[in-house]
This record gives structure tokens, C-alpha cells and sequence, in this order.
């Protein structure tokens, strides 16, 4: 029989402290990013400790002490950052993805424990991520060198929507609103250069990094151009909505409620399982479970800014969302690391598909301890 709502909840809850408490005391001081043969293995990527998705690690750690107080989940967060620190001083590898590293790393410590050294680095980062931006375009460079491209000085990505959280946080703490200033003129450049009027969204804009003009929209992860990777969706979603609980800006709310419809509505004709592009062929079926936890988030983030009458719409798709992925993904054995499978990369690289990756956990555990109101308010 199935579960009902508040039972699954539980038992997903149960489950989740049951294989994270498991899986940690395993893991040690390394920082994973996907399990091999079922257990994690330390920075496998060639980035090595500047790898962009490293936060998303300590970040879980944070969350799971805020919600249980186990001193473990602090101590291995706190171990995690300090490895973190090295990629601040041979910076020549970061990019605009030093918000995913450092914002729910280093800026959640300082939050927690006021940890002084913990402020450093995160303001650090804000100033690299600052520094990354054009001017004369708006917009804030993506990466130093790229896949698709020799050149990418004029390239920003739907991803940067959840790195510049760092800037709103910047602004705030030392009450200097540049930082802020540059969040806002990239989230508007992108709202013009790779958000579609329908919700849809492409991964990457090129403008000319001289002139500031839009040169086209690059497919990027997903399909191809004109395509709708989910999981740049999930970002637009929810970097959106978060850049209006910073701002109150109207606009940002729109757009992230914008592309919430778009996802609600694909979400709702695959019967809520992540496709991995919204807009590609329809064989083969590739999903991304990523996708769907970020989406999730984004939602449940909505909520929390829209009239009393608005909010069950964001709430109960983000529960759809979450409880048919994890009936579908997730794998509670305990001699297993990892939890949410089928998470992918690229559309046309299978090289890394149908992994548990760290990021597809971190925006699980963040989702569920969410409705369970045991979340921290990391961004």
C-alpha cells in the first residue's frame, strides 16, 4: 500500500539520519563527490580540492547538525572548510562556482559559530566572485576555460543564479551594497539573455565580452540550444527566488515563479520524474534526479514569499517531486554511500551518468529537512 504524505516524510526522515550517520563515520576527513563501488572517494575530480561542487559536502554536514546536534556532522563540516581553504590561495582554478563552495560551507560556519576565520573566507570569496564581473555586459563570467568553447570571457550560465547569494550575503554582513549591486545587475542581465519568456531557461549566454552585446545561447549540458537542461531550471528557480527574499524585488519573484510553472507543468506529464532536458527527444529517457531535488527546493523557497492561497501549488509539486524521486533513485542500503541516484551531468556525455552525486544528496537532505521545519537557512 502506499504510503500517505506525513508517513512517507517520516520514514524518508528516519532513513535519511539512519545512512547519514552511517556513511559519515565512513567518509572520515575526505570530500566526496561520487561513491565508487559504494563507498566515496576522496576529490576524485582533476580539480581536485578547488572542485566546484566541494561545498556541497559541509554543507550537508551543516544541515544535518543543525538538525540533530550531533557534534560529528560539526566536526567534519569544520575539517571540510579548512581543506576548502587551500583552493582561496592557489585561486587560479575557482570561478563564479566559489558561491556553491564557500557560501554553504564557510559563511554557514560563521553563521553557527561565528568563527572569524570562517567570515575570511567567505568575504574572500564574495571579492573573487565580484571580481568576475563585466561591466560593460552586466554579467558575471562564468568559467576560465569550458568544453564548448576557446573563448569564454563572454560566457555566464544559469548556474551563476545560486552563486550570487554570496554577493546578497557580502552586502549584508559588512553593509557595503557593491556586492549587491553587481547580484543584481548580472540576475537581471540573465533575465533578458537566458531566461525565455515561457519559463524556460538556456544554460549558457555569450555576449561580447568588449561591446556587451548578446551573441547567442549555447546548449550547454543540455540537448542543445533551445533546449531546457532541468537542472539549469532548478537553479533559475531557485536562485531567483532567493535573490528576492535578499532584494523584495517583484521581478525576481516573477521569474522564479515563471520558471516554476514551466517546470510544474513538465514535471506533471512525466508522471514527476526529472527528464534530463525538457526539451529533447523522447528516446532515450534520461533522467537526472539533481534536477528534481533543486526544482524542489526552488519551490518550497517560493512558498515562503507568496500569498497564503499561492502556496500549496509550490508545496504540494514539491512533495510530488520529492517522494516519486525518491521511491524511484533513492538507495537507503547502509553499506552503500551515496543516497540519490541517477543524477547526470551532460546530455551527450555518459561518462558520469546515473551516479549518487554529492549535490543530488545535499539538495535532498536540505528539501526534507525543510518539511520537516528542521532545516538551517543557509543561503
Amino acid at each position: 500500500m502506499e504510503l500517505n504524505y506525513n508517513d512517507w516524510l517520516d520514514k524518508t526522515y528516519d532513513n535519511l539520519l539512519t545512512k547519514m550517520k552511517v556513511q559519515c563515520e565512513r567518509t572520515g576527513d575526505k570530500i566526496p563527490f561520487f561513491p565508487k563501488d559504494g563507498r566515496y572517494i576522496d576529490c576524485p575530480m582533476p580539480d581536485g580540492v578547488a572542485w566546484w561542487a566541494n561545498g556541497f559536502w559541509p554543507g550537508m554536514m551543516w544541515q544535518m547538525y543543525n538538525a540533530t546536534k550531533d557534534e560529528m556532522y560539526k566536526t567534519m563540516a569544520e575539517r571540510a572548510e579548512d581543506r576548502l581553504e587551500q583552493a582561496l590561495h592557489d585561486y587560479e582554478k575557482l570561478h563564479h562556482d566559489v558561491g556553491f563552495m564557500y557560501h554553504i560551507s564557510s559563511v554557514a560556519n560563521w553563521k553557527v559559530t561565528g568563527n572569524k576565520s570562517s567570515l575570511n573566507r567567505g568575504l574572500h570569496a564574495a571579492n573573487l566572485l565580484a571580481g568576475r564581473f563585466n561591466p560593460v555586459g552586466g554579467y558575471l563570467r562564468a568559467w576560465n576555460v569550458s568544453h564548448w568553447g576557446d573563448d569564454v570571457s563572454g560566457w555566464a550560465i544559469i548556474d551563476s543564479l545560486l552563486n550570487i547569494p554570496l554577493l546578497y550575503w557580502a552586502s549584508k554582513e559588512i553593509k557595503d551594497p557593491r556586492y549587491e549591486m553587481v547580484a543584481n545587475i548580472h540576475a537581471n542581465t540573465l533575465l533578458k539573455g537566458i531566461v525565455r519568456p515561457d519559463g524556460s531557461c538556456n544554460h549558457i549566454s555569450e555576449f561580447n565580452s568588449t561591446t556587451g552585446e548578446f551573441v547567442k545561447g549555447i546548449g550547454g549540458q543540455g540537448f542543445g540550444e533551445g533546449s531546457s537542461w532541468s537542472r539549469g531550471q532548478g537553479w533559475a528557480v531557485y536562485g531567483y527566488a532567493i535573490a528576492y527574499k535578499y532584494t523584495k524585488n517583484e521581478e525576481f519573484l516573477n521569474a522564479a515563479k515563471s520558471c516554476a510553472h514551466y517546470c510544474i507543468s513538465n514535471f506533471a506529464i512525466s508522471d514527476w520524474l526529472p527528464l534530463f532536458d525538457f526539451r529533447a527527444p523522447k528516446e532515450p529517457i534520461k533522467y537526472d534526479s539533481g534536477s528534481a531535488m533543486i526544482i524542489a527546493c526552488g519551490l518550497l523557497e517560493i512558498a515562503e514569499h507568496v500569498p497564503e492561497l499561492e502556496k500549496d501549488l509550490y508545496i504540494k509539486s514539491a512533495i510530488n517531486i520529492l517522494k516519486k524521486s525518491e521511491e524511484t533513485f533513492a538507495d537507503w542500503d547502509l553499506e552503500k554511500d551515496g543516497i540519490m541516484g541517477c543524477g547526470t551531468t551532460m546530455y551527450h556525455d555518459e561518462r558520469l551518468a546515473n551516479m549518487a552525486f554529492v549535490y543530488n544528496d545535499y539538495f535532498f537532505t536540505e528539501a526534507i529537512l525543510r518539511l520537516k521545519n528542521k532545516d538551517m537557512d543557509i543561503w
